[in-house]
C-alpha cells in the first residue's frame, strides 16, 4: 500500500488559491492507461498516473473513499466558481450540470475549428486540456460527494420539512437522470464510425503476442530467466509442459472471443502451431516416458487446437509416430477408475458407431468435448484429430495423400501378429475412421490384406472374433455408401466356413469347440446387422450364408442354436421387408440416396432366398420330428412359410407346386410333431393376414383350415403327453399351456370355424380355455350336421368332420399306455363329447368305423375287461367320469344307424353290462347306486326319446345279464341290482308300460323266490313302482301289459311254486287290487287245471291260499270265494 502511494496526491497550486481559500487544491484525477513508466519501459512498472499505480482501482472494488486528500475544504472551486463543499451538489445540481454542458460543447466547438496552424493548434490544446481538467475534476467531486456527504434516503416524517432536506432525498434520482443525460451527450465508443474504430483496432493480430507468450513459455520449460529479466511467471513448475499446454489452449480460445467476449467464428489471433510442434514432439519423446494421463491431456490439447486453428499434417504425423509404437497399450488411467477404460465393441455396429463417433468432434466449449479426458483414452482423442485432418473442406483428397503413406508403412506382417485383441481393436477403429473419411475401397482392401496376414492356425478365437468384427463394420461402411459388398463379404464368408467345418467335426476338442463359438456367435451378431441395416438387400449380401451353415447348425447345442435360428428369424424377417419394399414408391427421405432397379432387387432377393432355402431350410426338417425342439424352430419354420407366401418361386423343387401347404405339412399338421411347436408355429403364421386370407381363400383353402383345426385338436388331447407327472407345472408346460390358449384364439377367428359356430348358433367368447372351446365346437360341428336336411350336404358334413378330427384314436394312445391321469380324463372327456355331440354323424357308413375303433379301443379293450388288473385303475376312473357321454351318444347312433345297427346294439348292451357290473357296489350303498355313472347316463328331468331308449337299453341288460336265476340260485348282488334298477326309475318319469315291464317278471320271481328281507323290500318296492306307473298309464282299463306278464307269471309256476305264486299276487293285489281282480276267471280255471292234473281232487291247502287271496279282491273276490265252494 505505501508503495501504491509513495506519489504525491496533492501537487501544488498557486499561492494566491491558497490565500484567498485557505485550502490546497485538489490533486490531479488518474487517467487510464495501460503504458509503462515513460523511459523506464524495462523496469515493467506501469505509469504513476493509471489508475492501478494510483490505487483508484483498488479503492474502487474495496469500497474506500476515492480520494481521501481532496475535497478537504469548506468550498471547493469548480468550473470557476467557488462552492460549498457539503451542499453545492444539492442546492447548485442544475446549475453545475449546465456548466459541466457548457465545458463539453465547447470542447466540440475547438475540435471543429481545429487549424494546421502549429500556433494556434498549441493554443487550443491548452484550452481543452484545462477544460477537460475542469470537467474531470466535477466528476471526481460527484463521487467523492456521494460517498462522504449523501446519506441513506429515509422517509420524510408528517408535517414541515426543510427545502435542503427535500432536496438531499431527490438528489440520488437527479443525479441518475443528470448522469445518463451526459452519457447520450458525450456518445458511447461502440458508436464511434467505422472508420474511426478501425483506427483504435490493434492490426497484428497477435503476432507480438505469441512472440512474446513462447518467449515466456521458453522460459518456463527451460526453468532459467533469460537476460535477467523476472518475466513475472513461476520459475520451479510442477509440470513444465502440463502448465505451458494448459496455457496455450486457454489463450487459444480466449482468442476465439471477440473485445466484447463473443465467440467467434474467426480467429482473433493467429495459429501458434510452429511452437506447439516443438512442445508435441518434446512432449511425445520416448525418453520422457510419459504416462497416458499426461498424453490424454497433451492430446486432447491438440485436439482443441485443431478445432481452433484447423488441423496440422505436422501434428497428425508426429501423434501417428507415437501410437504407431504403442498400439498394444490399453491407455488407461488408474485414478479415474472404469470411467477411464476402453471398452471393446460387441457387435460390428457398434465398433462402426464408435469409429463414427470419432469423425465428428464436438466444438470446444461444449460439455461433450470437456468430459473426453474422463470418457475416452488418448488414442480416440487422437482418431478425432486424424478424422477432423481427413474431412478438411475444399481440399481436393490432399490430406489424405500427405498421411497415406505414412500411415500404411507401419504395418507388416510381423507388426500385425505382434497385435493383441487391444491392439487389434486399435488397429480397426482406426482403418474404420479411414475408411469413414478417406477413400473407402482403398482403405477396406489395404485393412483386409493386412488382416489376411495373421495366421488362421495359431490366430486365438477371441482374436479372430475381433478381426470379423472389424471386417463387418467395414462391410457396414459399403452399405451406407452404396457399394457392392461381393468381394469382402466372399472373403469374410471364407473364414466363416472354414471355422464352422472344425466346429463341426467330431474330433474337435469340446475346449476348442467353446473358444470357437465366440467368432461364430461374432459372425451371426455381424450378418443380422448387416441384413438389418441394408435397406434393399442388394449389395451382394446373399454371399454371406455359405455351407459354413450347413455345418454349423448340426454341430451346435441347444444355446448356441437358439442363438443360430435368431439369426435366421433376423434375415428372413429382412429378406420380407425388402421384398415387400421393392417396386413400392418410396416417399420417405432416407439416408441412401440410392435405389436399385426391381428387376435388379428381385433378382438379388431371389439370390438371397435360394441361399437360405439351400443351407438352412434342410436343418429345420430334420429337427422338426424332435421331441424337445427349441422354441426358435418354430418361428423360424413360420419364417419360411411366409417366405413361401411372398416368393413361392424361390421354394426349393421338392416343395413345388404348393410350398405353402408342404411346410405347413411338414411343421403344423403332421401327427408326429411334438405339440409346443405345433402350437407355436401356427400361432405364429395365423397371426399373420396375409396368410390367414390364403387359408381362407387360397388353394385347398378349406382342407388348410381344417387340418388347422384337426392340429389343433390333438394339441389340446396331448398336452399331458410332454408334462412331467411329478412336476406339470414346468417353465415348458406353461410355455405349451400359453401358447394352446393363444391358438385357441387364432383358431376360433378362422372363417371356417366362425361359419360353423354362427349355424349352430353358439357363442364361443365365454370358452376362453382350449378344453371348453374344443367341447363348443364339437358341439357345433354336431349341431350344424343335424340340421342339413340334403344328403349331398350331409355327406360333405361328415367327410369335413372326419377331417377335424383324424385319427383322435391315435392321439390319445400314449394315454392309455403312460397311464397319464389329467392326460386320460381330458381324453375321455373329449371322445365322450365326440360320441354324444356327433352321434348322428359317426352313425353313417362313412364313419362308423371311427366309432367302433372308440368303443374297441376305450371301452372295451383288453385291459379294461380284466378285473384282477391293478393299471387300469387311472382309466377307470377317467372312463367313470366320461362314461355318460359314451353311452347317450352310443345309443342315439344304435337309433338312427342303417346298417350297423344291430351290431352297435350289441356293443352298447356290453358296455353297460361291463361298466354297469364294475362300478356296481357288492351291496346297497346309497353314493355308489346314486353316481353310478350307467344310472347317471340315463337319468333326465324330462323324458326325450333319446333318453327312453337308453334306458331300455340298460332295463333289457339288467334283465339278461343281472336278475336271472340260475335254478333257484338267485344272481348275484341281488339287493345292489334292484336298488340301481328302483333309483333308475325312481328318478325318471317313464309311463310307457312296454318300457317299465321289461325287468318286472324276474323281480316277480325274485319276491316269490328270495326271502332276504333287504331284497323282498326292495322287490317290492319295484313291483309297486312300475305297476302304479303301468295303471296310471292305462287308466281305468286294466294294463295290458302287467296282466300279460301276471298270467305268464302264473302259467309259467303253476303246479311247482303255487303257494309262492299266490304270495307274490297278494303283495300286488295290496298295492293294487283292480289289477290282480282282472286275473280272477284265469287263476281259478288255472287252479282247477292242476288239480285236475294231480287227480287227488280238491287241494285244501292250495285253495286256502286262493281264497287268502280273493279275500284281497273285494265284491268280486267274494263271488268267487262262493263259486268254489259250490265245486
Amino acid at each position: 500500500m505505501e508503495e501504491e502511494f509513495s506519489q504525491s496526491l496533492t501537487p501544488p497550486v498557486s499561492p494566491s488559491a491558497l490565500d484567498h481559500y485557505g485550502e490546497s487544491a485538489p490533486s490531479r484525477p488518474p487517467c487510464f492507461t495501460c503504458a509503462y513508466e515513460p523511459g523506464r519501459e524495462e523496469t515493467g512498472r506501469l505509469s504513476s498516473n493509471g489508475y492501478i499505480s494510483r490505487g483508484a482501482l483498488k479503492r474502487l472494488l474495496l469500497k474506500l473513499d476515492p480520494a481521501p486528500a481532496d475535497f478537504e475544504g469548506d468550498t471547493v472551486d469548480i468550473f470557476d466558481f467557488p462552492w460549498v463543499t457539503e451542499t453545492a451538489l444539492v442546492e447548485s445540481t442544475k446549475l453545475l450540470f449546465g456548466l459541466f454542458r457548457q465545458r463539453v460543447l465547447k470542447l466540440e466547438t475547438l475540435v471543429q475549428s481545429s487549424s494546421h496552424d502549429f500556433g494556434q493548434a498549441s493554443s487550443l490544446h491548452y484550452e481543452a486540456e484545462e477544460l477537460r481538467q475542469q470537467c474531470v475534476l466535477f466528476l471526481s467531486y460527484i463521487k467523492v460527494f456521494i460517498y462522504r456527504f449523501l446519506e441513506p434516503s429515509q422517509s420524510l416524517d408528517e408535517g414541515p420539512v426543510h427545502p435542503f432536506k427535500d432536496a438531499e432525498a431527490q438528489l440520488p434520482s437527479v443525479l441518475v437522470e443528470e448522469l445518463f443525460s451526459i452519457t447520450q451527450l458525450i456518445g458511447r465508443i461502440k458508436n464511434l464510425p467505422a472508420n474511426v474504430q478501425s483506427a483504435l483496432t490493434i492490426q497484428h493480430q497477435g503476432k507480438s503476442f505469441w512472440s512474446y507468450i513462447n518467449a515466456l513459455l521458453q522460459t518456463v520449460l527451460k526453468g532459467t530467466p533469460s537476460g535477467g529479466r523476472d518475466p513475472g511467471l513461476p520459475m520451479h513448475c510442477k509440470d513444465s509442459d502440463g502448465f505451458t499446454w494448459w496455457l496455450i489452449t486457454h489463450l487459444a480460445q480466449i482468442g476465439m472471443h471477440n473485445r466484447n467476449g463473443t465467440a467467434q467464428q474467426e480467429k482473433q489471433l493467429e495459429d501458434n502451431w510452429n511452437f506447439v510442434m516443438g512442445l508435441l514432439k518434446s512432449s511425445c519423446d520416448p525418453k520422457k516416458a510419459a504416462q497416458e494421463e499426461q498424453i490424454r491431456m497433451i492430446v486432447h490439447c491438440c485436439l482443441s487446437l485443431s478445432l481452433m486453428w484447423g488441423p496440422n499434417v505436422s501434428a497428425v504425423t508426429t501423434l501417428w509416430e507415437y501410437y504407431s509404437k504403442n498400439l498394444n497399450s490399453s491407455f488407461t488411467v488408474p485414478w479415474l477408475g472404469v470411467s477411464g477404460l476402453g471398452s471393446i465393441s460387441r457387435t460390428p455396429l457398434c465398433l462402426l458407431q464408435q469409429a463414427k463417433s470419432c469423425c465428428s468432434p464436438a466444438s470446444v466449449g461444449s460439455s461433450s468435448h470437456t468430459q473426453l479426458y474422463r470418457s475416452t483414452n488418448s488414442f480416440h482423442i487422437f482418431l478425432h484429430i486424424l478424422a477432423l485432418h481427413l474431412s478438411q473442406e475444399h481440399a481436393g483428397g490432399a490430406p489424405w495423400r500427405q498421411i497415406k503413406g505414412r500411415l500404411y508403412s507401419k504395418f507388416h506382417q510381423r507388426r500385425m501378429t505382434e497385435l493383441s485383441d487391444t491392439g487389434l481393436l486399435h488397429f480397426l477403429l482406426l482403418f474404420l475412421v479411414l475408411a469413414q473419411c478417406a477413400e473407402l475401397e482403398d482403405v477396406a482392401s489395404r485393412a483386409c490384406d493386412l488382416l489376411a496376414m495373421l495366421p488362421a492356425d495359431s490366430t486365438p478365437p477371441a482374436l479372430r472374433a475381433l478381426q470379423w468384427r472389424g471386417q463387418l463394420a467395414l462391410l457396414l461402411l459399403y452399405l451406407e455408401k452404396g457399394l457392392d459388398a461381393g468381394a469382402l463379404a466372399e472373403q469374410l464368408a471364407t473364414y466363416f466356413s472354414q471355422a464352422a467345418r472344425e466346429f463341426y467335426l467330431k474330433t474337435t476338442e469340446p475346449s476348442r469347440k467353446l473358444a470357437l463359438w465366440a467368432p461364430l456367435s461374432s459372425y451371426l451378431e455381424g450378418v443380422s446387422e448387416v441384413f438389418e441395416t441394408s435397406p434393399n438387400l442388394t449389395l451382394s449380401e446373399e454371399r454371406l450364408l455359405n455351407e459354413g451353415f450347413g455345418l454349423l447348425l448340426p454341430a451346435c447345442r441347444q444355446s448356441e442354436l437358439s442363438s443360430a435360428l435368431g439369426f435366421l428369424q433376423t434375415v428372413l424377417a429382412q429378406l420380407r421387408r425388402a421384398h415387400q419394399r421393392c417396386g413400392q414408391p418410396s416417399h420417405s427421405v432416407d439416408s441412401f440416396s440410392w435405389v436399385p432397379l426391381p428387376s435388379v432387387a428381385k433378382e438379388r432377393h431371389q439370390a438371397v432366398a435360394a441361399a437360405l432355402w439351400s443351407h438352412f431350410f434342410p436343418f429345420l426338417c430334420s429337427m422338426r420330428l424332435s421331441q424337445t425342439p427349441p422354441s426358435q424352430l418354430a418361428d423360424a419354420a413360420a419364417g419360411f412359410t411366409l417366405l413361401a407366401l411372398d416368393m413361392p418361386g424361390s421354394a426349393p423343387q421338392n416343395l413345388q407346386p404348393h410350398p405353402i401347404q408342404s411346410i405347413m405339412q411338414s411343421f403344423g399338421w403332421d401327427e408326429m410333431l411334438h405339440p409346443l411347436l405345433v402350437t407355436h408355429y401356427l400361432n405364429h403364421l395365423l397371426q399373420n393376414g396375409e396368410l390367414v386370407s390364403w387359408v381362407s381363400s387360397g388353394p385347398g383353402s378349406g382342407s388348410a383350415q381344417a387340418l388347422c383345426v384337426r392340429a389343433w385338436i390333438r394339441c389340446v388331447l396331448q398336452q399331458y403327453l410332454h408334462k412331467s407327472q411329478d412336476a406339470p407345472d414346468t417353465r415348458a408346460g406353461r410355455n405349451l399351456d400359453e401358447q394352446l390358449a393363444e391358438l385357441t384364439r387364432q383358431i376360433l377367428r378362422l372363417p371356417e370355424v366362425e361359419s360353423v359356430l354362427q349355424r349352430a348358433g353358439l357363442h364361443p367368447a365365454a370358452a376362453k380355455d382350449p378344453k371348453p372351446a374344443m367341447a363348443v365346437f364339437i358341439k357345433a360341428v354336431g349341431r350344424s350336421y343335424c340340421e342339413l336336411q340334403l344328403l349331398s350336404e350331409r355327406s360333405s358334413a361328415v367327410s369335413r368332420a372326419l377331417e377335424y378330427v383324424g385319427d383322435i384314436v391315435k392321439y390319445i394312445k400314449p394315454y392309455l399306455l403312460n397311464k397319464s391321469r389329467e392326460g386320460l380324463q381330458l381324453a375321455y372327456w373329449t371322445v365322450g363329447c365326440l360320441v354324444k355331440h356327433w352321434s348322428h354323424l359317426l352313425a353313417t357308413s362313412r364313419a362308423q368305423q371311427q366309432l367302433f375303433r372308440i368303443v374297441d379301443v376305450l371301452l372295451l379293450s383288453h385291459a379294461l375287461l380284466q378285473q384282477d388288473s391293478g393299471a387300469h385303475t387311472q382309466m377307470l376312473s377317467a372312463l367313470k367320469e366320461s362314461l355318460p357321454l359314451f353311452l347317450q351318444g352310443l345309443s342315439v347312433a344304435v337309433s338312427v344307424s342303417q346298417s350297423q345297427g344291430a351290431y352297435l346294439k350289441q356293443q352298447l348292451h356290453r358296455v353297460i353290462s361291463q361298466y354297469l357290473s364294475r362300478f356296481l357296489p357288492s351291496t346297497p350303498s346309497t353314493g355308489a347306486v346314486v353316481n353310478h355313472p350307467v344310472l347317471l347316463a340315463a337319468c333326465e328331468s324330462t323324458p326325450t326319446p333319446q333318453g327312453e331308449r337308453l334306458r331300455r337299453s340298460i332295463l333289457h341288460v339288467l334283465r339278461e345279464n343281472f336278475l336271472q336265476f340260475k335254478g333257484h340260485a338267485p344272481p348275484p348282488r341281488l339287493a345292489a341290482v334292484l336298488s340301481f334298477l328302483l333309483e333308475l326309475l325312481k328318478r325318471n318319469n317313464d309311463r310307457d308300460p312296454a318300457l317299465l315291464t321289461v325287468p318286472l317278471p324276474l323281480v316277480l320271481r325274485c319276491l316269490m323266490l328270495v326271502n332276504e328281507p333287504q331284497v323282498k323290500r326292495l322287490s317290492t318296492e319295484v313291483t309297486q313302482l312300475i305297476v302304479e306307473r303301468c295303471t296310471a298309464a292305462a287308466g281305468e282299463q286294466p294294463c295290458e301289459h302287467t296282466t300279460t306278464i301276471l298270467r305268464a307269471f302264473v302259467e309259467e309256476n303253476e303246479g311247482v311254486y303255487d303257494q309262492q305264486v299266490y304270495n307274490v299276487l297278494e303283495v300286488v293285489a295290496v298295492l293294487h287290487p283292480f289289477t290282480v281282480t282282472a286275473l280272477i276267471p284265469f287263476l281259478s280255471l288255472s287252479l282247477r287245471k292242476t288239480e285236475c292234473k294231480r287227480g287227488l281232487g280238491k287241494n285244501t291247502s292250495l285253495r286256502n291260499g286262493y281264497r287268502r287271496l280273493l279275500a284281497l279282491l273285494g265284491d268280486s273276490g267274494q263271488a268267487e270265494m262262493i263259486s268254489l265252494e259250490e265245486d
